[in-house]
């Protein structure tokens, strides 16, 4: 893994400038040209293209670092799918969040189909480590199918209890609206690969914000936002 220095090489902006505008696009509802305004007052030239490629640049960079310190996840889980749309047509970003309410992982999709929740519950399994040992979904069947497919793939997968229950999966429904406020200003996307890093960018922010992550050893107590993704991104 670079350095931090390494990481932000031959940028004409220094490395807080990117970072900032990065956090602050996936945090807030800003457009690049609203971020643009607001270097302008700091005196600083950007065009909102220059902003959109650090997005796409450094969000996954930023991703794997901050998951190294990454908290486990309860084993019970929800998931479900919301709406996005991309070049006008509706995709699915299949989601599930543990009982207390944590993010456990999320996946981008062109359809909603087994073959898309299966790929889903791969990617969380294969993220997560042990498998849970309930997972509670909505009526659709091809979710079902696909959970107990990718499940039979693990010699302890006939342990976990797949369940429907629409009142335990309100609090993942709950959650698909902090992701909803941020994708809303953007009035969809134009490609399929943008999205799906812009939606990992702040779906990373939200998990910032559950406390998710395990920074004690940096010894960042009482430190600044900008503090704190400093000694992430160095370490």
């Amino acid at each position: 893994m670079l350095n931090i220095d390494a990481l932000f090489k031959g940028h004409h902006f220094d490395r807080e400038i990117i970072v900032l505008c990065v956090r602050w696009y996936l945090r807030y509802k800003l457009s690049f040209r609203d971020l643009v305004e607001m270097m302008a007052e700091r005196g600083l030239s950007l065009a909102h293209t220059t902003i959109m490629r650090w997005i796409q640049r450094y969000v996954p960079e930023f991703e794997r670092r901050w998951n190294r310190f990454v908290r486990p996840v309860a084993q019970s889980w929800r998931v479900d799918e919301t709406y996005v749309k991309i070049k006008g047509r509706w995709t699915y970003l299949y989601r599930a969040v543990d009982k207390e309410g944590k993010t456990v992982d999320f996946l981008l999709r062109a359809k909603r189909d087994s073959a898309a929740a299966k790929a889903f519950f791969r990617r969380a399994f294969r993220r997560q480590g042990p498998l849970p040992h309930k997972i509670t979904l909505d009526g659709y069947q091809a979710s079902h199918r696909a959970a107990k497919e990718a499940l039979g793939e693990h010699s302890e997968g006939n342990q976990c209890n797949i369940r429907s229950s629409k009142y335990l999966n309100n609090l993942i429904e709950q959650d698909h609206r902090s992701i909803k406020l941020r994708l809303g200003p953007m009035l969809g996307f134009k490609n399929f690969r943008r999205a799906a890093t812009t939606i990992a960018g702040i779906e990373l922010i939200h998990r910032i914000r559950k406390g998710q992550f395990k920074l004690g050893k940096l010894r960042i107590k009482d430190k600044t936002a900008p503090e704190i993704w400093n000694a992430v991104l160095a370490a």
